[in-house]
């Protein structure tokens, strides 16, 4: 054989690799390697853009503001003087159109860096002198981060469709494999909203041609989109193999709903008890189905190819379960153990001393009134009741058809009892009146209450009783520390062992009656959600154990007081929405794979029934679980199903069973598992399984095998994917899928769940971990890896609405070399929204977005932005409103506005969302990164 060398362009040279038995191409100059063989073309510098950046005929020219970026030129390597060290679109054309430009100004390109010409639309922009002294490109809208492509509807453009077709194996190939050298490629947050690596089927895998026969991400993902065959393959990968499942998110507006099935007709595997899907086979001329898990031949039912409504044959290839991964069933008796459940809340609500005067409970009393409407009553039949407490109980008699309401005392709290057999918990509809009237007075009952305590325990064991027989869920509202009667906590935080290693002990429950109670719960389908509002130590901890077993969510307000109107509007709009939100009852969900798979390990909120049976009493919208899986067997056949069946009543009373469908590819080759990794699966199922090691173990723990796993992938690659040979220490390569990867898990190590640091109280530590393991990914990797906005000169369609809403400006990678003096930047992690305001900003700027004369009397901290007259204001709360309406759940995030030189914690909190830069003994990226190059180099050299 003729040695490749002689084809080569030049520049490259080959070098066999024994073990994977293939010549590898490599380029010395730039350290880049690749196993297809090199073209002329592939050989240019322009090459290392990512995949997905038009050719250079569709870039336009852009002038970039030249930014101080000191140290990160030298690290990354030589840039453009005039340029943005984090790569620049077009400039090779640049070069070729306009060779009248000196030369002198330095290489306009830098191979390797991320390139931004995959946004395509940028053009020269100039903005007003006081915003920025030089100009700054525009852009088609580049969406926030965790906004996901939207489905396309039928009619969507051929490309769309030819998307789809690939990705169920119309003439698919296997995934293209792109090496990046993280030394000289710096994060471009832009990354992390593309869509992750294709799902390539084989041919005929998909008995439709439906576009929405494979799962969206936003239901359910995989941390690979082609799972290797062996146990042994997967083990190479270091790559963790696993699930993320959202699988009752939120339907925005312009995604399609998930389609229901209403003729109660559910074709099932005989053996593996596998709904019918778009992956299964027809055979014996269409009269049985082949399961696609286990290979199971079943009959296809008669009612299958007849319509009920219209009494007449019907077409079996329109059905939904046959067109559609996410489907709804209405299920036949045989699925209900009892009638569906009606909806039922019941509401505890803290009426001592503190909880008064921070006007919590006015608050909350005039949201459940305002919200009555919204709280889902579709049948009728939601039940409410109220229960007050501080020492005592105070239950609420509202008798139906009246206005009138009666309450009724319990101070015996050691043997709590329930004071009436009826009218306590009422009919919404029947007792309106009564509910209406007792929400308008109870603050003022309870407006001179000078008792300090809380009997939380024995009133959650009191909303057990009045519920337990029906199901449903208690809403918990505490602003201070149980201390009577059952569930008695006592302030346990201790500074002296913040940042030890017996700091987790804070952070597991310190009274077992939490995590028996939630149980219980959970057996007679009761969910609990919880929210908290203390300003002293609450124990966070402790009384989230009952939302993890039970299916809630915590909500935690720090230091509420409702006279700052920003804590009364975020609290009621968050209330306001849990309220409102529809959800499944009396759930319970497994998942089920092609033989060969098992269901490992499941992190979230629910309680674990059985081996794999996940029991959910009240499951709200938008939160995710992630589940780790195992290959027990080599996988024979060439793509695996998994699928997740939820059974549940809806908010109206109707048994339904919710089926997702995920298929993917198998594969033998090592370099397919790393082309189809998806990092933001993968960082999502990292942080469940950070917070659980984190409690089982020590934080250091969860910190340590967070980092030596990604060391472990980065290794594997090195090892298995690219050459020993000329300059390999030079570099630290990773798949192109795989660059965010080491920021995400930066971030994740920053993230105040398991931060190493001193300073961080144990509620707020928790709260954290709590958010770490149950929001989706869309929420989730902003929550680690903040957004960050240059507002001051954003191009001009940024705040203005476009095709998809309002526009967003370019995301800044997180480091404070971008923040300028004279600068207003926006950061934000999904729960909260940092202005930060340079020292040298100009009068006219504070005017136009303050209405303030000068920076010198802005004030830091809370603050709500006025809407002025002119057009900047107005494209500045345009972009703070989409910021807080863009992502699914019910969050509604704290503005602060954070001076330059202004409190020093307020200051700092700010600067910890820049994630790349150095913080107590918490590294930068580029340490990061260089920390990460000399394990990898010396896990490979021994």
């Amino acid at each position: 054989m003729a040695s490749p060398s002689q084809q080569l362009p030049p520049g490259w040279t080959a070098e066999w690799d024994p073990a994977s038995q293939r010549y590898l191409f490599i380029q010395p100059s730039t350290g880049r390697s690749q196993w297809e063989v090199p073209t002329s073309v592939s050989a240019q510098p322009i090459d290392n853009a990512p995949s997905g950046s038009p050719p250079p005929s569709m870039t336009h020219h852009t002038k970039r503001r030249q930014y101080a970026a000191g140290q990160t030129q030298v690290y990354y390597g030589a840039g453009d003087a005039l340029g943005d060290q984090y790569g620049a679109p077009g400039m090779q054309q640049q070069q070729q159109q306009q060779p009248q430009q000196p030369a002198a100004t330095g290489q306009l390109f830098t191979p390797g860096l991320a390139g931004e010409g995959g946004f395509a639309g940028q053009q020269q922009a100039q903005q007003p002198s006081y915003y920025a002294p030089q100009q700054e490109p525009q852009y088609i809208n580049a969406p926030g981060f965790g906004q996901e492509p939207a489905y396309h509807p039928p009619n969507a453009p051929i490309h769309h469709l030819t998307d789809q077709f690939g990705q169920m194996g119309v003439g698919a190939k296997p995934l293209h494999l792109t090496t990046t050298n993280l030394l000289t490629s710096p994060p471009d947050p832009r990354e992390l909203v593309r869509p992750p690596p294709e799902i390539r089927l084989p041919p005929n895998a998909c008995i439709t041609p439906s576009p929405y026969a494979n799962s969206d991400p936003s239901y359910q993902r995989c941390t690979m989109n082609a799972i290797p065959t062996t146990s042994s393959l997967l083990n190479k990968s270091k790559i963790p193999l696993g699930l993320v499942i959202t699988p009752y998110r939120t339907v925005k507006e312009g995604e399609p709903p998930v389609p229901v099935v209403n003729d109660t007709v559910i074709a099932r595997c005989r053996r593996c008890r596998t709904y019918i899907n778009p992956y299964v086979q027809f055979i014996d001329n269409g009269n049985r189905w082949r399961c696609c898990m286990c290979s199971m031949s079943n009959e296809v039912p008669q009612l299958f190819d007849w319509d009920q409504i219209r009494n007449q044959p019907g077409d079996r290839w329109a059905r939904d379960e046959l067109n559609h991964s996410v489907v709804e069933f209405v299920a036949p008796t045989e699925y209900m153990v009892r009638p569906p459940q009606p909806a039922v809340y019941v509401i505890l609500i803290d009426v001592s001393h503190t909880a008064v005067q921070s006007g919590m409970v006015a608050t909350a009393t005039r949201t459940i009134l305002e919200n009555l409407d919204r709280i889902p009553n579709e049948d009728e039949r939601t039940k409410v009741a109220i229960i007050a407490y501080d020492t005592s109980l105070y239950f609420f008699s509202m008798p139906p058809g009246t206005t009138e309401s009666t309450m009724l005392v319990v101070s015996d709290v050691d043997d709590v009892f329930l004071p009436k057999p009826t009218d306590l918990l009422i009919n919404l509809t029947e007792a309106r009146q009564s509910l209406e009237s007792l929400l308008g007075r109870i603050n003022d009952m309870f407006q001179d209450n000078h008792t300090v305590g809380s009997a939380m325990g024995p009133a959650l064991q009191a909303g057990f009783k009045l519920m337990a027989p029906i199901g449903g869920k208690i809403m918990v509202l505490s602003s201070s520390l149980p201390n009577i009667g059952a569930g008695v906590l006592k302030n346990r935080e201790d500074l002296k062992i913040l940042g030890t290693s017996k700091e987790s002990g804070l952070l597991q429950a310190a009274s077992p009656f939490y995590k028996t109670f939630a149980i219980e719960c959970s057996r007679a389908q009761v969910s609990v959600d919880m929210f908290l509002f203390s300003a002293a130590y609450q124990d966070v901890a402790s009384l989230a154990c009952l939302p993890h077993y039970t299916s809630g969510q915590t909500y935690f307000y720090p230091a509420f007081n409702a006279a700052r109107s920003e804590d009364a509007i975020k609290f009621a709009h968050e209330f306001g929405e849990v309220l409102a939100m529809p959800i499944m009852l009396e759930a319970v969900m497994r998942v089920r794979a092609s033989k060969g798979l098992r269901m490992a390990s499941f992190h979230g909120n629910f309680f674990v029934r059985s081996t794999d049976l996940l029991a959910m009493p009240a499951v709200p919208t938008d939160q995710s679980y992630a589940i780790e899986i195992q290959i027990e067997d080599t996988l024979t056949q060439p793509f695996v199903v998994m699928q997740t069946a939820v059974l549940h009543t809806t908010c109206h009373g109707e048994r339904r069973i919710r089926v997702i469908t995920l298929a993917l590819p198998t594969t033998s080759s090592l370099t397919e598992v790393f082309a189809s990794a998806d990092q933001v699966a993968i960082a999502t199922l990292l942080a469940n399984k950070a917070v659980e090691r984190s409690l089982t173990h020590k934080l250091e723990d969860a910190r340590d095998a967070v980092h030596q796993r990604l060391v472990e992938i980065l290794s594997s690659y090195k090892s298995s994917m690219t050459s020993a040979g000329a300059g390999a220490n030079a570099q630290l390569a990773i798949s192109e899928n795989l660059k965010m990867l080491p920021v995400l898990v930066l971030g994740l190590l920053k993230n105040v769940g398991i931060r190493q640091s001193a300073q961080i109280p144990p509620d707020l530590r928790a709260y954290a971990q709590a958010l770490l393991t149950s929001l989706p990914s869309q929420t989730l990797i902003p929550y680690i890896h903040p957004t960050f906005y240059s507002l001051h000169n954003m191009s001009p369609e940024a705040g203005t609405v476009g095709e998809q809403g309002v526009m967003l400006p370019i995301p800044l990678p997180l480091t404070s070399e971008r923040l300028e003096r004279h600068g207003l930047y926006l950061i934000e992690d999904g729960q909260t929204i940092f202005l930060w305001v340079g020292r040298d900003a100009v009068p006219q700027l504070v005017m136009d977005v303050f209405n303030l004369p000068n920076y010198e009397v802005l004030r830091g901290g809370k603050t709500t932005l006025p809407v002025l007259d002119n057009d900047f204001s107005q494209r500045v709360n345009a972009i703070i409103q989409k910021i807080r309406e863009m992502r699914r759940g019910v969050y509604y995030p704290h503005l602060y506005l954070v001076k330059e030189d202004g409190e020093p914690p307020l200051r700092l909190w700010a600067l910890s969302c820049l994630i790349q830069d150095r913080a107590d003994v918490l590294p930068s990226y580029q340490q990061f990164i260089g920390q990460l190059k000399d394990k990898v180099n010396g896990a490979n050299n021994y």
